[in-house]
């Protein structure tokens, strides 16, 4: 442990370096003034190997009352930079004055010994201090790991998302934010040849690690049952056959999903899909302008074992775009569920699919000013593969 002792006073400081090493406290420095401490402060030597931009400073006990700079301004100037504000500072003066010592604690202060000083209430509050001290650093170095952990976390989910598809029938890209570190939305898509392909997007409920976790984990399962099921009703059972198996020790928490799985066949020009308790998907017409809505008709999933799911197909030409969101996009617009979704599909044909166009719409405040994952992928049908 280092313990700092600032006093304009060499015979006040001798006097508490000889009352600390007599207690077995080995590591002791002195400054003559608060600017000699800041000097010590950020010397090379004085620096931490364990954290990053913090002093190896453990305690200050500071004078109340110096010329230039006093015990005020020191603590002032002390919380305004993180990297000192966390260490135990002990006031020690001579001034009875309550208000004084009550200001001193409020600009962060740990604790206050009046002179002159009793060796027995100095070494019990500088024990207090440095079990605060200790208990804080511990925080820190675990904060630091988790912080670590968080941004793997984070590489490892970004790491399975699929990358952009073009193939001369078609092209598919995705746009992603999100609210936080690690996100709860997730799309994936698997294309078999240049004219079939199957997309999915999910939004795991709630937010921060819970939820992602759910999200990484269907990620996996829907990268293999989309190689295997063909159809969106098969994929989305088997997603949600395997969401139940999770256990969980609260039974009155259960996370599940809503999504859209989405089966695309150029060749007979059809969109085959079911739509979980998911905002409806918007197919963009071109040669109308027709906004065919896919609506929910189906339950969620992860939430009961026999799950009644939907599937519904809509016939598809060249120059058709199809839109699959999480509902962080409609949170832009004002209204109902359907005045929501009209919005939007009138915003996305406004966009005329230009990609910074579509970042500037996903980065839009919200109107409940709640802030939530946004994910929007869009698939372009270029053309439709001849039969024969």
């Amino acid at each position: 442990m280092n313990i700092l002792v600032v006093d304009d006073n060499p015979m006040n400081v001798m006097v508490v370096q000889e009352m600390l090493k007599r207690s077995g406290y080995d590591s002791v420095i002195s400054a003559g003034s608060a600017a000699e401490m800041f000097a010590l402060l950020d010397s090379p030597e004085h620096k931490s190997t364990k954290l990053a931009n913090q002093s190896s400073i453990d305690l200050i006990l500071l004078d109340l009352m110096m010329p230039e700079i006093d015990g005020m301004e020191a603590c002032r100037m002390l919380q305004r930079d993180e990297r000192f504000r966390d260490i135990p500072v002990i006031i020690v003066t001579a001034i009875g004055d309550s208000r004084k010592l009550a200001e001193a604690l409020d600009l962060g202060a740990t604790d206050y010994v009046t002179k002159p000083i009793n060796k027995v209430e100095l070494l019990a509050r500088i024990r207090s201090a440095l079990r605060l001290k200790k208990e804080m650093d511990w925080h820190k170095e675990r904060d630091q790991r988790m912080r670590e952990e968080l941004e793997l976390a984070r590489q490892v989910q970004q790491a399975v998302l699929p990358s952009a598809i073009e193939e001369k029938n078609f092209r598919i890209r995705a746009f992603f934010r999100s609210s936080e570190q690690l996100a709860g939305d997730l799309y994936a898509w698997h294309a078999f040849d240049s004219k079939r392909i199957i997309v999915a997007v999910l939004d795991a409920m709630g937010h921060g690690i819970s939820s992602s976790l759910v999200s990484m984990f269907s990620a996996s399962v829907l990268k293999e049952a989309m190689r295997t099921h063909i159809t969106p009703k098969r994929v989305m059972q088997e997603l949600n056959s395997r969401l139940l198996q999770l256990d969980y020790e609260n039974e009155l928490v259960h996370y599940y999903c809503t999504g859209m799985c989405v089966w695309i066949d150029l060749e007979h020009g059809v969109l085959e899909y079911v739509n979980a308790g998911h905002p409806p998907g918007l197919l963009l017409r071109r040669r109308t302008g027709e906004t065919v809505s896919m609506r929910s008709s189906s339950p969620p999933i992860g939430l009961f074992e026999t799950v009644e799911l939907a599937a519904h197909t809509i016939s598809l030409e060249a120059g058709d775009t199809i839109h699959l969101y999480t509902d962080g996009l409609l949170d832009l617009f004002p209204g109902d569920l359907q005045e929501q979704a009209a919005a939007l599909a009138r915003a996305l044909a406004a966009s005329r699919g230009e990609e910074c166009s579509l970042e500037r719409l996903l980065e839009q405040d919200s109107l409940d000013r709640h802030p939530d994952d946004r994910c929007l992928i869009r698939l372009e049908v270029l053309g439709k593969e001849p039969r024969g």
